[in-house]
């Protein structure tokens, strides 16, 4: 660092960190590479650990929508009355959406899911069925008591609910978030651990000039300030670095998954709507890491 004088080392000047900061940059330039590498090799593990777990929490979501009860209404009931349980069925808290099948399209689909059996089903007059409503609900956990809450409705003759099914999607969405968050915060924590001793040996080098800057009168945080700038801009420019090859690489999986015929099953997003909130967090770590990262390494050379 350039000579200051002593007044100035004791107060904030944000123009001589960050000028600072760029110049031990350029000037360990090796070392900075080495820090800037694993801090995209770091992002790019977490970022493909979440987008894996938001990707699987879609394809999980899309999975609960297809989750739907089955309300079977009572043969008494009117075709005013029946028409009129529809606002009763989406009045229930939980019911998204409450959509009538008659038994005549009941049928329809029934021997339309059976083809096999086409000769004897065609024989079958249409109301061997049950006029129904498929019930959508908002969240598949309450799924058991909002099928309680449609099965006591009056007008509704008995219910098909699959709670079995859904109970195994929300532990697998479950287990999957914890799994995700887990492994992202073990990252995390590696990762400032590798960064700070990265930046730890680039200031190894510098530690004659701390100590001369200290016996001067500079306070801590003057000495401390350009190093977390360094580590800020090095965790700026790798988040940059990690969101663009991310970028690339989710699109070439993606692009793989759709020309695959055996993963038809499944569904990626689009990775231009989620693009703004994964470059916000791939840069909020990186800052984080970066600083983090240089407040740990300096920290035991300022016991001078």
């Amino acid at each position: 660092m350039r000579q200051v004088g002593i007044t100035a080392m004791r107060r904030f000047d944000f123009g001589y960190f960050l000028k600072e900061g760029f110049q031990s940059i350029f000037s360990h330039g090796l070392m900075s590479f080495a820090a800037v590498c694993m801090i995209v090799c770091c992002l790019l593990i977490m970022g493909s650990f979440s987008l894996v777990a938001v990707n699987l929490n879609n394809m999980l979501g899309d999975l609960e929508r297809e989750n739907i009860i089955l309300a079977y209404v009572d043969e008494s009931l009117s075709e005013g009355e029946t028409a009129a349980l529809k606002t009763t069925l989406e009045g229930i808290p939980n019911v998204e959406s409450a959509a009538f099948m008659s038994r005549t399209e009941a049928m329809e689909i029934f021997r339309s899911d059976r083809e096999d059996m086409a000769d004897v089903l065609d024989g079958l007059p249409d109301d061997v069925l049950r006029d129904r409503y498929q019930i959508h609900i908002k969240d598949i956990e309450l799924m058991a008591e909002t099928s309680e809450r449609v099965e006591n409705t009056p007008g509704v003759g008995k219910i098909r609910a699959e709670l079995g099914i859904a109970e195994g999607f929300v532990t697998i969405r479950n287990v999957a978030g914890a799994v995700a968050a887990i492994l992202v915060l073990v990252l995390l924590l590696v990762s400032l651990f590798i960064i700070s001793n990265t930046i730890r040996l680039a200031t190894f080098t510098r530690r004659e000039e701390i100590a001369i800057m200290k016996m001067c009168g500079a306070t801590n945080g003057f000495v401390r300030w350009p190093f977390i700038f360094e580590g800020m801009i090095l965790g700026i420019f790798g988040a940059v670095v990690a969101f663009l090859l991310q970028w690339g690489l989710y699109n070439l999986v993606a692009a793989a998954i759709d020309s695959s015929d055996t993963l038809q099953l499944i569904t990626v997003l689009v990775f231009q709507p989620m693009a703004v909130r994964v470059l916000a967090v791939f840069a909020g770590t990186g800052l984080v890491i970066g600083a983090g990262g240089s407040v740990l390494a300096i920290r035991k050379f300022l016991q001078v």
